[in-house]
Order: C-alpha cells, then structure tokens, then sequence
C-alpha cells in the first residue's frame, strides 16, 4: 500500500467519523469568503462548497457521510 491509499484511507475514516463536522466546517468557510467577497460571488462559493461535500461524501463510494444543505 502506498502513502497516498494511506491518506486516502485516513480521510476516508474521518469522514465517515465525523462527516458532520466537516459538513458544517465546508458550510462556514463557504460563509466566511462570501462576507470577504461581499457577496459577490456567493453562487459561485455555494457551487464550490456542493462539490466539496460531494467529493468528501464520495470517498467511500456511498452518499451518506455528507449531507448537502443550504
């Protein structure tokens, strides 16, 4: 096993551990660079967060880890 299907395993194990929190820390961070931005370009941050939780929510190959919300 290489070092990078170690990580992947460790990421995959935190997201089905604490899918959740990383959900709501996606959704925070998606906040906070819409208030710097202004708003400006709070469609293209909620498209970026989506993707983000689906790549995470993917790891494992099931949709139940990360639950996409607005």
């Amino acid at each position: 096993m290489g070092v990078f299907d170690n990580l992947k395993d460790k990421a995959t194990d935190a997201v089905d551990n604490h899918g959740d929190k990383a959900s709501d820390g996606l959704d925070r961070a998606g906040d906070m660079v819409d208030d710097r931005t202004g708003g400006q370009h709070g469609d293209k941050i909620d498209q970026g967060v989506d993707v983000a939780k689906d790549r995470l929510d993917g790891l494992d190959g099931q949709d139940d880890d990360i639950e996409n919300r607005q």
